[in-house]
């Protein structure tokens, strides 16, 4: 075990630890992967030595605790834009026709840039700023480098964004309004990530890059605290879209701390819900390890990765906690967006509504007394492109024998 040094948040104390070897490693703006680990990177598989945040209490557990104080910066370094605390819907007409009456779900198209990646985005800008960075570098397919963007803009920090020119309209716009220095790439997200790196080398800054900074996990885990804090309890199913497998394994992160603290009783059945056209790590779980890339071809951008940058991490938790993979056609998840709009008035991007087709083709599992999460990632208005494709497509879920609402 490497020598380290801890960060203190009031009666919380936290470090990094490796997924894979367990070496553990003190939290500083330097340190992104183990470097026993990441040095045995192979080309085209996910990024090696992805490190967690471990946390421990060091006194009595507050019993108002809120899921800022589990995150290994204090709440002054936090910039002032309103992030997380989005609302837990009871959606009743879906619950009637899924035959599921403790149905919920998660609308983190409610943070400010419009998605989930914004819990990421606020620890990593308020990390920069307790430690003196004024620049951020990040690649993205469109959410997480406008949401660095905004919540930079926020924190005033500089942003430089690599994003490939094929990324949504909206989401472009977006940065280049926050006044993100957006660089866009003839390329695919790996390239991105390639001329991220190389210009931190050259220039310096902080890393916002998805998984690779172990601060995108650990920011992301709040949404779990959330869910846990809004029920009242651990729900016993969470359906979560899945692409680099950061977002799920945040979700894995926060149940974990709440079962370590004492707080609940186990992690819930997590079910990653990939699209056809980018299911590595669905593939990765059925057949033990990751294989070659296989080109991403989906309608949902946000989640359309050849090699999955968190995909060892995720693909860890899901075989500790023996979660399930669900993978499912665009056809269905354009269904499921035109379905979760009209059938609750949350109008979600093609990436957010894959859960809630994963739900779908995984209903018949489900007793209709469990309690069920649908987490929802991002805002329709976030690629109307998609939306419309749906329209002139003629999905027409409302009318299909048994789907008729209420």
């Amino acid at each position: 075990m490497t020598a380290t040094m801890t960060t203190r948040n009031g009666p919380f104390a936290f470090h990094y630890r490796c997924n894979e070897c367990g070496r553990e490693y003190t939290i500083t703006p330097e340190r992104m992967r183990c470097d026993h680990c990441a040095g045995r990177q192979e080309e085209k598989r996910p990024l090696r030595g992805l490190l967690e945040v471990v946390i421990s209490v060091t006194t009595l557990l507050p019993p108002e605790w809120q899921p800022l104080d589990l995150l290994p910066v204090e709440r002054e370094w936090f910039p002032p834009i309103p992030v997380g605390n989005t609302p837990l819907w009871e959606p009743r007409r879906l619950r009637e026709h899924l035959g599921l009456p403790s149905l919920f779900l998660k609308d983190d198209g409610l943070n400010p840039t419009g998605s989930l990646k914004d819990r990421a985005s606020w620890l990593v800008a308020a990390f920069a700023r307790k430690h003196g960075i004024r620049r951020v570098v990040v690649a993205s397919t469109g959410n997480a480098g406008s949401s660095m963007a905004g919540i930079g803009a926020a924190a005033g920090l500089e942003v430089r964004l690599y994003l490939p020119a094929s990324a949504p309209p909206a989401k472009r716009v977006q940065s280049r309004q926050y006044g993100a220095d957006l660089q866009e790439v003839d390329g695919t997200y790996d390239e991105a990530f390639e001329l991220s790196l190389k210009y931190l080398d050259e220039h310096g800054g902080l890393s916002r890059n998805t998984g690779f900074n172990p601060l995108t996990i650990e920011g992301k885990k709040t949404v779990a605290l959330e869910i846990f804090r809004q029920l009242g309890r651990t729900p016993d199913h969470v359906f979560v879209s899945t692409g680099d497998g950061v977002i799920i394994s945040g979700v894995f992160r926060g149940f974990e701390d709440l079962v370590s603290l004492g707080l609940a009783p186990r992690v819930p059945e997590v079910i990653c819900v990939q699209a056809e056209g980018s299911n590595a790590i669905a593939r990765a779980l059925a057949q033990g390890s990751f294989g070659p890339p296989v080109r991403s071809d989906t309608i949902a951008d946000s989640i359309s990765v050849d090699v999955p940058a968190g995909g060892e991490f995720a693909l860890r938790r899901l075989q500790r906690h023996r979660g399930k993979t669900v993978t499912v056609s665009d056809r269905e998840i354009l269904e499921a967006q035109r379905l979760l709009a009209s059938g609750s008035g949350c109008f979600v991007e093609p990436a957010a509504a894959t859960a809630f087709a994963g739900l779908r083709r995984y209903r018949e599992k489900i007793s209709p007394d469990r309690c069920v999460v649908v987490l929802l990632t991002g805002n329709g208005l976030k690629d109307i492109a998609a939306a419309t494709r749906g329209i002139e497509e003629n999905v027409k879920t409302l009318q299909q024998p048994g789907s008729e609402l209420s």
